[in-house]
């Protein structure tokens, strides 16, 4: 299809953006290379259509009628289409508003000499006749003779080469609108459902559209009306300074339904959708407006802007959430807090989101004290005290910033010039801002200058700045620090000692900066321990591991793995033999040091999951759990089984494994087992390295004695 029959489909609404597409998320080094493959005639790929009379809900305002019979909808290859639509219209397509284009492609320009593109540069396309708005280009109101008369005008020579290669150049950029994309059509018969699945196996095979995107895409196929009610909502929270992406909404569904951050698969099939409206009602109408008062309100966290990864507010939108109506105590709210500074100052998510989000979630749900135990997680990858080396040659990008900011905000700190307190600035004259204390363009003259790295870097340390209202920065300008901290002192008395600026008017002097740095490390970071230990105190932790973090072990002394319970996977046939050998795993752990028994787990750790167990026994994990118990509960009496043993059923990669965790007997541990001759015998079993043995009469006696 060519392109100005696609844009021309799309005015005369023919054409159509479904609403589970993503949204325009192209950046302008995009929309200048598809551009530059059109000019010189390289491949730009295949449009992927659907022709369909019954189209689920489409991008912009136009309700579709059923008189229309069948219309064309765009799955694929979107990104494309809205750049060329921009750029040759000038406008944004009816499927788009002004506001949802956060990064136009339009005002891109054209050498018709060279060919080479690039967005406006005063200083070289001001007063140069071959620089042009390719917009302008495409709808021929710039003419290849229009460019060669204005350069005559300035005196440039123009022979026939050269016209011919300004004329060359503009046709080939005027070509663009019979340029055509090859296409592939979903047949009209195709359901949404099958449309959507295409559009998923299309998309997941390149990296176009992260796992969260395609999730969503799923999620406005059974529920159309999901996409437009989210972004009402990320609009409404932006208003009030908290700016979030669809992304983050789809995080904090999963996170909430199951308590995870990495299967986004799980939210594709259509039977969680009346879950999904009920979760979203909760976190519309309470749980993110919750949360984001109580981050203004106690930690003092004004705007995204300020967080390092806004993904440490979905542990605690999830926890909120759980807690339903039941209020937060300010206990709660305080551990939530103190987690959250730590999670931003230590970096917590900025890798491998996904997985620390399922081991983050699960804890809330595992555990008494969660943000304790999340704390906890933290200190385990890194230590939680701040030391001064922390900020040596840290920028105001580095989280710890941040953590000032807030830090200073709690203790009412003032603004050096103004005196107004930063926590309660008003109208765009007082926002904040992050000045040098001593000026760089001080600094620079001193040999603080990019040539030397590690001098430059000490000058952009982030203790060389402090929080000052808009107003105050500008007037501030660049005055010697000495005598603009005394001018602070003596109008604001306790505005340095507020924002933990040393007060030793020596350390002011230029020729003592470094040692102003390092004594100002050592204020905020005993300040900053102190007011992080004092927000509560953190009940002290055993933090259990993930099931996967289990199974990366391998099988050792205290953890063994069972591929089922009575299901030969060999075989595939029903082995009740195998029973036996559960038993005697369990046993050995109640007379060793106890141990935990995964199964529906291979010997090298493949996860198999419990669905042939649960159908031999024409049940699901309750009836498997009852199973397990009665065997268990016959061979090793039910006031151990109550006591000694622990039954769980973790889910991991969407397949269920049963933990059992044994607890070390109070006395001797024998289980009858048949011989040969269907006899019965006691056997003693222990833990000797991953395995479970039998021990000896005589070895049993001597165990006995050294262990009970």
């Amino acid at each position: 299809m060519k392109i100005s029959m696609i844009l021309e489909k799309i005015d005369d609404k023919q054409l159509f953006v479904p609403a589970f597409q993503r949204e325009f998320v192209w950046d302008r080094e995009n929309a200048k290379q598809l551009m530059d493959s059109l000019i010189k005639e390289y491949p730009i790929g295949t449009l992927l259509l659907w022709e369909t009379s019954n189209p689920p809900e489409l991008k912009g305002d136009h309700k579709y009628d059923e008189r229309q019979g069948a219309v064309r909808l765009l799955l694929d290859g979107q990104q494309r289409v809205t750049v060329l639509y921009m750029l040759i219209n000038g406008k944004v397509p009816p499927y788009y508003s002004e506001k949802e284009i956060k990064k136009d492609p339009r005002g891109l320009y054209v050498n018709l000499e060279t060919g080479e593109l690039s967005y406006y540069v005063r200083a070289r396309m001001e007063k140069n006749p071959l620089w042009n708005n390719i917009t302008e280009v495409l709808n021929r109101k710039v003419r290849s003779r229009d460019v060669v008369r204005e350069l005559v005008k300035i005196g440039e020579k123009i022979d026939r080469d050269r016209e011919d290669k300004i004329d060359d150049t503009t046709r080939a950029i005027e070509n663009i609108m019979d340029r055509g994309f090859k296409e592939q059509t979903i047949p009209a018969k195709a359901s949404i459902r099958e449309a959507i699945n295409i559009f998923y196996k299309v998309n997941s095979s390149g990296v176009s559209l992260t796992d969260a995107e395609l999730a969503l895409a799923q999620i406005s196929g059974y529920w159309p009306q999901a996409r437009k009610q989210f972004k009402a909502k990320l609009s409404e929270l932006e208003k009030v300074g908290y700016v979030f992406k669809l992304d983050f909404i789809v995080y904090a569904l999963l996170g909430c339904l199951y308590h995870q951050g990495s299967e986004m698969n799980k939210l594709h099939a259509e039977s969680n959708r009346d879950m999904l409206i009920k979760t979203w009602d909760l976190l519309e109408g309470k749980v993110l407006d919750y949360v984001v008062n109580l981050m203004k309100g106690h930690a003092y966290v004004d705007h995204t802007k300020e967080i390092n990864s806004i993904y440490a507010l979905i542990p605690i939108i999830v926890y909120c959430h759980d807690k339903g109506d039941q209020q937060l105590t300010d206990l709660d709210i305080r551990k939530m807090v103190k987690w959250f500074y730590y999670s931003q100052a230590k970096g917590r998510y900025v890798s491998q989101l996904p997985q620390k989000l399922d081991r983050d979630l699960r804890l809330l749900i595992e555990s008494i004290n969660p943000f304790d135990e999340l704390l906890h997680v933290i200190e385990e990858d890194n230590r939680l005290k701040i030391e001064t080396r922390d900020f040596v040659g840290r920028s105001i990008s580095h989280p710890l910033f941040s953590l000032v900011k807030w830090y200073l905000k709690s203790r009412n700190a003032k603004c050096l010039t103004t005196g107004v307190e930063i926590r309660r600035n008003m109208g765009k004259k007082y926002q904040l801002e992050n000045d040098h204390i001593f000026p760089y363009s001080l600094l620079k003259k001193k040999g603080y200058s990019r040539e030397n790295r590690v001098k430059y870097q000490l000058a952009q340390e982030l203790t060389n700045r402090a929080i000052l209202t808009k107003y105050a920065n500008r007037k501030k300008s660049y005055k010697e620090p000495d005598a603009y901290l005394r001018l602070v002192k003596e109008n604001f008395p306790r505005a340095l000692e507020l924002q933990c600026i040393p007060e030793d008017q020596e350390l002011w002097e230029i020729k003592n900066y470094e040692l102003f740095l390092q004594k100002r490390r050592e204020m905020l970071a005993s300040n900053l321990n102190l007011f992080l230990e004092g927000i509560t105190k953190t009940e002290e932790t055993f933090t259990p591991l993930l099931i996967e973090e289990l199974i990366e072990q391998g099988e050792n002394e205290d953890l063994e793995f069972k591929s089922s319970l009575r299901w030969d996977v060999k075989k595939q046939e029903l082995n009740r033999s195998l029973e036996n050998v559960i038993l005697k795993t369990v046993t050995a752990f109640a007379n060793s040091e106890g141990g935990i028994l995964l199964i529906g787990v291979a010997d090298d750790g493949e996860i198999l999951g419990l669905e042939p167990d649960f159908i031999s026994l024409n049940g699901d994990k309750d009836k498997f759990q009852l199973h397990l118990r009665n065997i268990l509960s016959n061979h090793l009496g039910h006031s151990f089984v109550s006591s000694k043993v622990h039954v769980e059923f973790p889910e991991t990669k969407g397949l269920e494994v049963c933990k059992v965790k044994v607890i070390p007997a109070n006395k001797p541990i024998f289980i009858k087992v048949k011989n040969k001759h269907g006899l019965e015998e006691e056997k003693f079993y222990v833990r000797s390295g991953n395995s479970s043995i039998e021990l000896s009469p005589i070895e049993t006696t001597d165990y006995i004695k050294n262990n009970f």
